[in-house]
């Protein structure tokens, strides 16, 4: 497909992340220039703003297993809702987070749109990390930390089953790439829930090329295309400073635009987001610079 109307949408959610500062992101990555960039390729853009979200001064933290869980369930139905219009309307939605939380409401709204037309969604998510933990899993009790879980269905109800229905993506058309910290009590949920896990050490001995083919095999597998979750987390911290959880040993440059021009060359990317950038952590707004080049890749910018 091509990506001649692009839908951005911003969800500055910062209350599933241990450390603030994510909910600047959408901003940095506005001000890197993502708008001009994206129609010097051809695209046609409308922002459709932010979401509105609770701040974490405003209300109080609640379920201890799953900090501000009811806050993060309105802001992922209202952006579920915004994706899903979006989608309806013909455009590829483009979501800024935020924390990695945000991908509950975005694939929600991709699943609302392809449920309509009796499709289904295959997911590709680049994370350093599995976030498959559930409540009872979790060290920290944040949310961020379990998305891909409630996408499969495993993690809490309030989200797991917006709609009233779960999983919203088949695990075994997920595709999990780059993960190199995953706990202990995780470990166990990523192996038994049917999700395909490329670790970085599959990476380092296979290449980039053949494990992005593979994972393509995978979210493309019997559906109507795939979304992409790019948490900027999963470059090396030498590449991308500016995020949450920076973790070492992560993606090189070129390997991430590789897998960007490979998603893209596939023909069935019908939406993304970049999540974790966090300008407080930055330098010179680089990550956000890097985050949105990749988006470019993914949409069709090519060397020559």
């Amino acid at each position: 497909m091509t990506h001649s109307d692009i839908a951005i949408i911003g969800a500055p959610l910062d209350l599933g992340a241990g450390r603030r500062g994510v909910d600047m992101g959408p901003s940095a990555l506005r001000v890197a220039s993502l708008h001009p960039r994206l129609r010097a390729l051809g695209c046609r853009v409308r922002d459709l703003g932010n979401i509105a979200v609770d701040q974490p001064e405003s209300v109080a933290a609640g379920h201890e297993r799953a900090r501000y869980l009811d806050e993060i369930v309105r802001a992922s139905r209202r952006l579920a809702g915004m994706v899903a219009k979006a989608a309806g309307e013909g455009a590829t939605p483009l979501v800024l987070g935020g924390d990695h939380s945000v991908a509950v409401g975005t694939v929600s709204g991709m699943a609302r749109h392809l449920r309509r037309r009796k499709a289904s969604l295959g997911l590709i998510w680049m994370d350093a990390h599995a976030d498959m933990n559930t409540p009872e899993s979790s060290p920290s009790g944040n949310v961020h930390g379990m998305p891909l879980a409630c996408i499969v269905g495993l993690g809490p109800r309030e989200l797991s089953r917006i709609d009233g229905y779960a999983p919203k993506v088949d695990p075994r058309k997920v595709a999990l790439v780059g993960i190199r910290d995953v706990d202990q009590l995780e470990k166990p949920q990523v192996k038994e829930s049917g999700v395909r896990a490329f670790t970085m050490r599959d990476i380092d001995e296979r290449g980039m090329r053949a494990i992005l083919r593979e994972a393509l095999e995978v979210a493309c597998d019997g559906t109507a295309g795939f979304h992409l979750s790019l948490d900027m987390d999963a470059l090396d911290p030498r590449e991308a400073p500016g995020v949450g959880t920076p973790v070492r040993g992560g993606l090189r440059y070129r390997e991430a635009h590789l897998a960007m021009e490979l998603i893209c060359d596939s023909g069935r990317l019908l939406s993304l987001e970049v999540v974790e950038v966090n300008p407080v952590m930055d330098v010179a707004n680089r990550t956000a610079e890097l985050a949105v080049g990749l988006a470019l890749s993914a949409m069709g910018k090519r060397i020559l």
